[in-house]
């Protein structure tokens, strides 16, 4: 964490100073606003950290509840969302109370005695090292509360309007703020009354029941399984053995899927129910809690559980539907017109939960469509942008549907339908790196480049999340992760890895360097604007093959060692040399003769190219930039 730069800061340096929009920033809503986020869910509250970090950008966020979720349905945070709290400033503080998955333990029936239940396996969660971050389980209603800290904290101050629900939308032809949106007061002296805003842009964040999501005319498509599941945060007393491990558990009378929660005590149970008729037109759901408790204790035998109090249940059919498309563009006009509304989460993919994505799908919605959004409405890049949106997450959603039909379909199954007993934690090994979130890749787009240079750095597949590695920070000789020091600011990153020279010598990153600082050419000379910092836009990085006592920082190039801040302060943590033992190089497979590694905002890999790649470079960025008439160039 950086700061000071503007001068000393006694408080809490999360609190990031308020400025444009967040400086008497109005309690009630107003008439108009640059974007309107519909839903308080993980989706909406991280669209919000984000755009509060475009404090130019007016963002209100509306939510039919009268107050903060209490207790949220989801609670599974795989190690992609964790990665993405990093980058919003609150891992360290959500890991320390998440209950940590490391094993799964798997359970089936006695062959001795099949009545009764024995544990068959233990996996261990992450066998190939998939990431350096955890799997958690903590409360949805945590992870909101954290995000809509970040989003108040950031320089747009930004906060949910709680008790407005949205009844309906039109789009004017013209017009500044084209959206007109009618929203119900459901709480307060106004409750039952409607007010009428007006905005740039909607974004339908509502949950499964999107009334957005039916505004624009689109709908989930899917099928049902036809198989229904009790689910319950309780506090037990019991003797099975591992209620403090992860579960799946198969027996005669069915299966569980047992979660540990926060705390220490509490624990989801997934209870199966059996086959629902197609007839049964969700009478299933009436099932009382007694049934579901009742039942446990049949597929557990020969252990028990006494329930001694109930936090939360519900009882859910498994289906899978996702829309279409995420916005409001006809699929015909996709490449003509620029959209207006869109949806995200819930809103656009439904699934059972018992994969863990669906609150996981949900933020990295939230990341992708925000960074555009404030990228747009800030000036910075075209209107053109915003089409990548639904290209990029509506294929993604299907991916999980597709997943989560495999996955739940094989935990309904009963024992005697495996072909071997190890055939479900077998599956779960081999499937592993998909349901922590990192298979998603991206297409190449206008913000994500072809793979023509990939064999340069081939440990950073371009269209996925930049995998992190070790780097020795040379200014402080600290080892740290170059990916943990990117933060969710709007800025993409340039990770340049050098050559062989030494820092100063003449050299391809010497020449590079020179190019990026004092080319008229270079993205940071016709995007940055006059008068903002040189790293503003761009977080430019520099990784040298030496090690760290042959790294002279008087002599590194001054695109990697820029001023920022009121006193133009020299920012010594951009450059960084190998670590002894954990060559980053080697780590990573990037070539010798250096590297450039473009990554998004949201922290995907854009781009891999040469070092001599500027003419390149400066055309990749042009295509998702927009020349500032008083850029550094002028």
């Amino acid at each position: 964490m950086q700061f000071h730069h503007h001068g000393y800061v006694s408080g809490d340096p999360r609190v990031q100073p308020a400025s444009g929009t967040g400086v008497d920033r109005p309690a009630e809503l107003p008439d108009m606003t640059d974007v309107l986020i519909v839903g308080s869910g993980p989706a909406g509250m991280l669209l919000a950290a984000q755009l509060s970090q475009y404090p130019d950008v007016t963002t209100r966020l509306v939510e039919r509840r009268p107050g903060r979720l209490e207790i949220g349905q989801a609670d599974g945070i795989q190690a992609r969302s964790v990665e993405t709290f990093q980058a919003f400033g609150f891992a360290e503080s959500i890991v320390a109370e998440a209950y940590r998955i490391t094993s799964m333990n798997f359970w089936s029936p006695d062959p001795v005695d099949p009545s009764k239940i024995v544990r068959s396996g233990r996996e261990v969660d992450d066998p190939h090292g998939i990431s350096e971050f955890p799997h958690l389980i903590v409360n949805q209603a945590r992870v909101l509360d954290y995000f809509a800290a970040s989003a108040l904290n950031g320089p747009g101050r930004i906060r949910p309007d709680y008790g407005y629900e949205f009844a309906g939308l039109t789009v004017q032809d013209d017009g500044e703020y084209p959206v007109e949106v009618t929203l119900r007061h459901t709480a307060g002296p106004h409750q039952g009354t409607t007010q009428t805003i007006h905005a740039k842009y909607v974004v339908g964040c509502d949950g499964a029941r999107s009334a957005v999501r039916e505004s624009i005319g689109r709908r989930l498509a899917g099928d049902q399984a036809f198989h229904a599941w009790g689910v319950m945060d309780v506090l037990t007393d019991t003797d099975f053995p591992d209620v403090r491990t992860k579960c799946a558990i198969q027996s005669e009378s069915g299966s569980i899927l047992l979660i540990p929660r926060e705390g220490g005590y509490l624990a989801r149970w997934y209870v199966d129910l059996g086959e629902v008729g197609a007839d049964d037109n969700h009478e299933v759901r009436n099932t009382p809690i007694e049934t579901i408790i009742a039942k446990a204790n049949e597929i557990i035998r020969p252990y028990s559980l006494e329930v001694r109090d109930v936090a939360w249940w519900s009882v859910y059919e498994v289906g899978h539907r996702v829309t279409d498309k995420f916005d409001d563009v006809p699929a015909e006009d996709t490449d003509t017109v620029n959209p207006r509304i869109f949806i995200a989460g819930d809103a656009c993919h439904t699934h059972s939960a018992k994969a863990g994505q669906g609150m996981n799908v949900s933020m990295q919605d939230g990341f992708n469509i925000g960074w555009k959004l404030g990228q747009v409405l800030s000036g910075r890049s075209p209107e053109s942008l915003l089409c990548t949106y639904s290209g990029e997450r509506q294929e993604i959603a299907q991916n999980l549907i597709d997943f989560d039909k495999e996955w739940s379909t094989m935990m309904a199954k009963k024992p005697e339908e495996f072909s071997n007993p190890k055939e479900l934690s077998d599956f779960y090994t081999a499937t592993a790196e998909f349901p922590a979130g990192f298979m998603t890749q991206y297409k190449p787009s206008m913000i994500t480049g072809e793979s023509t240079h990939q064999d340069l750095a081939s440990g950073f597949p371009i269209g996925k999340r930049f995998k992190s590695a070790r780097a020795v920070r040379v200014g402080d000789t600290n080892p740290i992760h170059l990916g943990h020091h990117a933060r969710a600011d709007g800025r993409w990153r340039v990770y340049a890895f050098a050559d062989a020279a030494a820092p100063g010598e003449p050299s391809a990153l010497t020449s590079w360097a020179e190019w990026m600082l004092e080319s008229p050419d270079s993205p940071v000379a016709r995007f940055t604007p006059e008068g903002a910092d040189l790293d503003g836009l761009f977080d430019i990085k520099v990784v040298y093959q030496q090690s760290l006592d042959d790294v002279d920082l008087n002599r590194v190039p001054k695109i990697f060692m820029p001023r920022s801040g009121l006193f133009q302060l020299v920012d010594y943590e951009k450059v960084y040399s190998t670590l002894e033992g954990e060559d980053i190089f080697d780590e990573r497979d990037i070539s010798r003769n250096g590297a450039l590694v473009v990554v998004r905002p949201d922290q995907y890999v854009a781009h891999v190219l040469p070092l001599t790649a500027t003419t390149e470079l400066a055309e990749f960025f042009a295509q998702s930039f927009i020349d500032q008439p008083q850029s550094r160039a002028v």
